[in-house]
C-alpha cells in the first residue's frame, strides 16, 4: 500500500497481526529484508518500506535530493503514528541504520527497543579516526568493474549478484538468494538508469545532507539495543558494530562468524531467534 507521509508517499509493505507486537523494518527498499525472512518472524507484526527515491515510493531526484537525513527520519515516525501501531520494535540495516539511531534519540517514545544490523555511529563521508574505514581492497573490486546497464534487467542482475560475492564473506554468498533478490527489486523500481541504481545501491545517501552529528548522543539512547554486525563485513567493518554496542547504554553485541554485511540466509537461525527474543 501506499502511506502519504511528510509530502511524500510511500510504498509499505505489512506482515502478521497488527495485534502482535510492531516491527519495523527499514533498509533502502522493502527488498532489503527477503520475504522468506521476514515470514520467520511469527508472531510480529512486521512493517517494511522503500525510501523516497528508491523501490516504489515517491521518485523526484536521488542524486540531487531536496531532503535530509532527518526528513527521512521523519517519514519513519510518521509513518508509524499513519499506521497506529504505537510503540515500536525498530531495526535498521545499513545505511537504515542511521535512520533507527536518530529514530530513537529523536523520537524515543515511539520506539520500544533497537536492532541495529551492519551499520556505523557517523554518516557517510570520512570517518572518525578510532572507526575502520570501507576496506580499500573491496572498494577498489566495487567501484573498479564497469558499470551496469541499469535499464537492462540481466546486467543488474549480474552486477548486484557479483557485488554480493564480493562483499558477502567466506559462509555468506548465496547466488541464488543475491540473484532474486536483485532481479525482485529490479522487477518493481522505476526503468531509470537512476532509479535502478538508487535502489539498488542506495546512492542517495552520498547526496543528502546528514549533518549535525548524533554520535555524541548515542549515550542518550534508552531502548533496549541489540547491535547485529558481520565479522567480515569490509564495508562498515565489525569495529563500528563494536562501537555502537560499547557506546549505546546496556547495548547487547551478536557477532556473525564468516560473513559480510546484512542477514544472508546462513544467519537466520541465530538471527531470527536473537530478534523474537529482543522484540518479545
Amino acid at each position: 500500500m501506499r502511506i502519504k507521509v511528510n509530502g511524500v508517499e510511500l510504498c509499505v509493505q505489512t506482515q502478521g497481526n497488527p495485534a502482535d507486537p510492531p516491527v519495523l523494518l527499514v533498509g533502502v527498499t522493502t527488498s532489503s529484508w527477503p520475504d522468506e525472512l521476514v515470514a520467520e518472524l511469527a508472531g510480529r507484526y512486521v512493517v517494511r518500506y522503500d525510501l523516497r527515491d528508491a523501490g516504489e515510493s515517491t521518485f523526484v531526484d536521488p542524486d540531487a535530493p531536496g531532503y535530509d537525513l532527518r526528513d527521512l527520519v521523519t517519514d519513519a515516525s510518521e509513518l508509524l503514528l499513519a499506521l497506529g501501531v504505537g510503540r515500536t520494535h525498530v531495526v535498521g540495516m545499513g545505511v537504515g541504520g542511521f535512520i533507527a539511531q536518530l529514530l530513537a534519540l529523536d523520537h524515543p517514545d515511539q520506539v520500544a527497543s533497537l536492532t541495529l544490523v551492519s551499520t556505523r555511529p557517523v554518516a557517510p563521508g570520512p570517518v572518525d579516526a578510532d572507526l575502520p574505514d570501507h576496506a580499500p581492497e573491496l572498494l577498489g573490486q566495487l567501484f573498479g568493474r564497469p558499470q551496469p546497464d541499469w535499464t537492462d534487467r540481466g546486467s543488474v542482475v549480474d552486477y548486484m549478484t557479483d557485488s554480493a560475492r564480493l562483499m558477502s564473506g567466506s559462509r555468506g554468498f548465496n547466488e541464488q538468494d543475491a540473484r532474486a533478490a536483485a532481479g525482485s527489486l529490479f522487477d518493481r523500481t522505476g526503468r531509470t538508469a537512476e532509479a535502478q541504481r538508487a535502489s539498488h545501491l542506495g546512492t542517495m545517501f552520498a547526496a543528502i545532507d546528514c549533518r549535525p552529528r548524533w554520535r555524541e548522543r548515542l549515550g542518550e539512547i534508552t531502548a533496549p539495543t541489540l547491535v547485529i554486525h558481520g565479522e567480515e563485513d569490509l564495508f562498515f567493518p565489525h569495529g563500528n558494530g563494536v562501537a555502537l554496542a560499547a557506546e549505546i547504554p546496556g547495548a547487547t553485541l551478536l557477532t556473525l562468524p564468516g560473513v559480510g554485511p546484512g542477514l544472508p540466509r546462513v544467519t537466520w537461525p541465530v538471527v531470527v531467534d536473537a530478534l523474537l527474543r529482543h522484540t518479545s
